[in-house]
């Protein structure tokens, strides 16, 4: 059994806040409440016993949005890998994207990755792609991979063109009951993606990829979702016009979700002069107008997700011209970090509000039974001191591409939890 004692709990699924203690056992926790006394059930020299004093207790993240870059480009990441370093960021359970190769259009491959992901210790979900061959042509299987396992449908890092297919997928969708992930960047408009089109690009030469590209693009898929009744998440939102769309979308009786990262809400635009490629990313970094739009959609719950679009390169890659280069940073080690650091402490979101877009959400978007903590039910959990101030560096993950490495940032998970067993514990404890 593990004992947790004189934990501060925010439970975002039940909305309790308040200090207790918990106590697990055979995977579930056995019982939770103020000053549980360990007398009450039978305890062994091999339980654990953590002092949660001063540390936050809350459910595990969910991360909706990782590339885990398997199979096929494993030099950059592989499901153990990517999975460790969900685990050091306090994630217990994460959606993997299909844009691998080959990528998860097929069964054979939905069930290498689930088949991989159960020797991980944390809960590795597939999302499987909605185009055969990400090509945006011809759906797929799609009821049969959800037969098999998968948990949504995206073509995450390509986005779909053709608007009946995205209608017909969205139909098929609500028949099935599960979401759609959707990335949104017209290339119509794009001369050179990751980086903005605006006063830095202007500075760099580069044309960049204008808001334009993802405000079309969502405004579309708003208005099918509407007209569809599909559970739609608009990924990755970087715009201050499409976070209005989503608000209005919502407004309108959509089952609009939106996720946004925590590069977004922290960088603007300028990063790119300062980190060179490793501010580089799909959709990029926008302005502080944005940056602001972005928070005040967090705090009016416009945006539901905070999602990492953890996104492996190898430091040759990254080490290219900036055009040159392949967009995308590792995200799920600093997330919490930056949450805490960008959000709570400025007194833009309460620990409660980050707990709900970090865990609660992301599972009610998937249909997940996770992001609350109550007695019988499977102990995933994050332990993690929100005042303790660290540098950001020696990764878990097999990739080093950040902007924050060497940022000190408050908020460090102290242990992670998952199906009872300690997946992750911080060296110092």
């Amino acid at each position: 059994m593990i004992w947790i004692k004189n934990a501060h709990v925010v439970d975002p699924g039940n909305q309790v806040e308040g200090t207790m203690d918990i106590c697990i056992a055979d995977g579930k926790i056995a019982g939770m409440g103020e000053q549980l006394k360990m007398d009450a059930l039978p305890v062994s020299k091999e339980d654990v016993v953590i002092d949660a004093s001063g540390f936050i207790v809350a459910p595990g993240f969910v991360d909706v949005h990782v590339h885990f870059r398997d199979p096929g480009l494993t030099y950059k990441e592989d499901i153990q890998t990517g999975a460790r370093a969900a685990a050091k960021g306090g994630f217990t359970a994460v959606v993997c994207m299909a844009n691998t190769k080959p990528p998860v259009d097929n069964v054979e491959t939905l069930q290498y990755v689930m088949r991989e992901g159960k020797k991980t210790g944390i809960h590795v979900l597939q999302a499987a792609a909605v185009s055969k061959g990400l090509l945006g042509r011809e759906l797929t299987d799609m009821e049969e991979l959800k037969n098999q396992g998968a948990v949504g449908f995206t073509d995450d890092g390509i986005p779909l063109l053709d608007e009946k297919l995205v209608k017909e997928a969205m139909e098929r969708a609500v028949k099935l009951n599960v979401p759609l992930s959707f990335h949104e960047e017209d290339p119509a408009f794009i001369t050179n993606n990751g980086i903005n089109h605006g006063k830095v690009s202007d500075q760099l030469g580069i044309f960049g990829s204008p808001a334009l590209a993802e405000d079309c693009l969502v405004a579309r898929d708003c208005m099918i979702a509407l007209h569809t009744g599909a559970a739609v998440d608009i990924q990755h939102i970087s715009s201050a016009a499409s976070v209005k769309m989503v608000k209005l979308a919502k407004e309108l009786g959509a089952k609009v979700y939106a996720e946004v990262t925590p590069h977004h809400f922290t960088l603007t635009e300028e990063a790119v002069l300062k980190h060179g490629t490793l501010a580089k990313m799909n959709p990029p970094l926008r302005t502080e107008e944005d940056r602001k739009a972005i928070i005040q959609g967090l705090k009016d719950e416009s945006i539901d997700i905070i999602a990492t679009d953890h996104a492996p390169h190898s430091a040759e890659e990254k080490s290219k011209e900036l055009t040159e280069a392949p967009s995308g940073i590792i995200g799920l080690e600093t997330a919490l970090g930056l949450g805490v650091t960008n959000l709570v402490r400025p007194g833009h979101l309460t620990m409660m509000e980050l707990m709900e877009k970090m865990s609660l959400n992301p599972s009610k978007l998937y249909r997940l039974d996770f992001g609350c903590i109550k007695e019988e039910c499977t102990a995933d959990l994050v332990i993690f001191d929100p005042n303790e101030e660290w540098t950001v560096g020696e990764y878990a993950s097999k990739s080093s591409n950040s902007p924050f490495t060497g940022e000190r940032l408050f908020g460090k998970v102290k242990y992670t939890i998952c199906g009872g067993r300690i997946v992750y514990q911080d060296e110092k404890d």
